[in-house]
């Protein structure tokens, strides 16, 4: 592929076309990771009656596909960075396919489990394939927007997953569903295969490195890098808390309703959606992205703390929690261009698949913390947690723009 800097000047209309068919490529690749890693658990009841095993060995199965994926996104960060993010992208949303397509073929559960890890090493090449690829073709002006169009897409997957593999398990049972769910994947690798071309790379620093065979620096363990790393630790030990658990806690603190609970969850989520669209936008406009994050989940925490220790009423409720998911929401193009900006020169592959781990590693380990925490009765010391985490989060944010601007 001939490189960019060789080709015929484009019009600034033509670059915005372009930027828009790479964004929407990368978000619909993302969106179908997003809506594979949910096409199973709509399905738990199908399973469970069809396999004749419990709740618990059905979470086992996620627990697998999560693992794996965790651990195979550094290394596959590393493969971005040798053989190319579009390859790398291509094969894993291929693999992604087929795991879900043989979901639907297993005889028996423990079929399911080498499965779910061949979902999981399918999923685990999104993250660093993705943003090096967007880093590399949007322009500069719209990387803003390309990193929230990332996690739109995202987001859509897994709003999308519960009601599509519900009515489809209804329509055409649940192998037919998930034979369904494959087919979906396959559109968003045609596409991606067919428009491959529009997926640019940064080749110039792997060319180098191959002529002068001198192997890529591992510049995973620099402060700024682990700082990030530790960033998307805290950060998805918070969620879990909201995501998860919020409707229950509440419910237990102060009788609030499910329903009234379940609606504050809702538009925690949707404000986190509309606050990405806003974050997109003044990270384009140059808004400096370590006060933006800083601002966000300090003010984000400061919410928390107040639905911690006030039985507010239902509708302000709702809307706190709402405001403090767009808070948090807005945060997050502004934190990957951070992550880009602690990235050395060609290692924007493993160091996304490095950092991105942490929302794994965060996702595992939160969950049993607060189950303690609730067997115990202490509904209220998990807001708290999740309040304290999202402040001291802001720390790590502060560092790695302290290191980056001594380096």
């Amino acid at each position: 592929m001939t490189d960019i800097s060789m080709q015929a000047p484009i019009s600034p209309q033509g670059n915005t076309r372009r930027d828009i068919e790479v964004m929407a490529l990368i978000g619909f690749a993302h969106a179908c990771s997003h809506f594979f890693q949910l096409v199973l658990p709509p399905l738990f009841p199908f399973l469970r009656e069809a396999f004749q095993v419990s709740y618990t060995q059905l979470g086992l199965v996620m627990t697998v596909f999560s693992a794996t994926s965790g651990l195979l996104q550094t290394p596959a960060g590393f493969l971005v960075d040798r053989i190319g993010a579009r390859n790398v992208l291509i094969g894993g949303l291929a693999i992604f396919c087929v795991a879900v397509l043989l979901y639907g073929l297993v005889p028996n559960y423990w079929l399911l489990l080498p499965v779910a890890m061949l979902a999981g090493a399918g999923n685990s090449v999104f993250h660093p394939a993705d943003y090096s690829i967007l880093s590399a073709s949007v322009n500069q002006n719209r990387i803003g927007r390309a990193y929230g169009s990332h996690t739109l897409g995202g987001n859509l997957g897994w709003a999308v997953a519960p009601a599509f593999m519900g009515a489809a398990a209804w329509a055409l049972g649940w192998r037919g569903a998930l034979a369904l769910a494959a087919a979906v994947g396959l559109l968003a690798l045609l596409a991606l295969v067919l428009r491959r071309d529009s997926l640019k790379e940064d080749i110039a620093v792997r060319k180098e490195q191959a002529e002068s065979g001198v192997p890529a620096k591992l510049p995973l363990f620099t402060l700024p890098i682990v700082m990030c790393f530790v960033y998307f630790l805290m950060l998805a030990t918070a969620l879990i808390g909201i995501q998860n658990f919020f409707p229950v806690i509440v419910n237990v603190m102060y009788g609030t309703p499910l329903t009234i609970a379940t609606m504050a969850l809702t538009g925690f989520l949707l404000g986190a959606s509309a606050g990405v669209v806003i974050g997109s936008i003044l990270a384009d406009r140059k808004v400096p992205p370590y006060k933006l994050v800083t601002f966000g989940l300090l003010a984000a925490s400061t919410l928390i703390f107040i639905v911690a220790f006030v039985d507010l009423p239902n509708a302000l409720l709702v809307a706190l929690v709402t405001l403090a998911g767009f808070l948090q929401g807005s945060t997050t193009p502004s934190r990957d261009m951070i992550v880009r900006q602690a990235s050395p020169k060609g290692a924007s592959g493993r160091v996304f698949g490095f950092v991105y781990s942490g929302l794994d590693a965060g996702s595992a380990l939160a969950p049993l913390a607060i189950g303690i925490l609730l067997d115990h009765g202490n509904p209220q010391a998990v807001l708290l947690m999740v309040a304290v985490i999202l402040a001291l989060t802001t720390l790590t944010v502060l560092g790695v723009g302290k290191t980056s601007r001594q380096a």
